[in-house]
């Protein structure tokens, strides 16, 4: 038979492992909550006029390779309103890939706010960033925005499988 310590036991035990249960809950929402909170400010410096100002120089470039854009807007790392456009939209991207690599952020928030744009980014960028790696004898030169592109596209074709299928 059954006494009444051990039954208090059983319901202490049973009120450890229900706090136990609620609490790793509240923090797995917290870190959720924490997660969105944070694209939603990228979001809104994403959405400011001095970005969308830069993003759009970035985007209405006109040049067929990077001597070609060199020729036409100045010298690599140059202080051109270009390349502090340049660097503002490919660092702003780098940043929320350091943040996706070290899983920061959701990808599925990340890529509902910033597929088109990312995509249109680095289509447009890609070869300045090539260029720039072979003058500077470097690699890896905004290699988190790249990586951000490429978990994107990956999500965009995951997707167009799975619809197509």
């Amino acid at each position: 038979m059954v006494d009444i310590t051990e039954i208090s036991a059983i319901v202490a035990a049973a009120g450890v492992l229900v706090g136990v249960v609620f609490t790793v809950l509240q923090l797995r929402d917290l870190v959720r909550t924490r997660h969105t909170d944070l694209v939603m400010r990228l979001y809104s410096t994403w959405q400011s006029k001095e970005f969308s100002e830069a993003t759009l120089k970035v985007w209405n470039l006109e040049f067929k390779d990077y001597n070609d854009f060199v020729k036409k807007y100045g010298p690599w790392y140059s202080e051109t309103e270009v390349y502090i456009a340049f660097r503002m939209v490919c660092n702003f991207f780098d940043g929320i890939g350091i943040l996706l690599i070290r899983r920061l952020v959701d990808i599925e928030i990340v890529a509902s706010l910033f597929t088109k744009s990312v995509k249109t980014t680095w289509e447009k960028v890609r070869l300045l960033v090539e260029g720039g790696e072979r003058q500077m004898g470097t690699t890896g030169l905004f290699g988190d925005f790249e990586y951000l592109y490429n978990e994107l596209k990956k999500r965009e074709q995951q997707q167009a499988g799975v619809k197509s299928g």
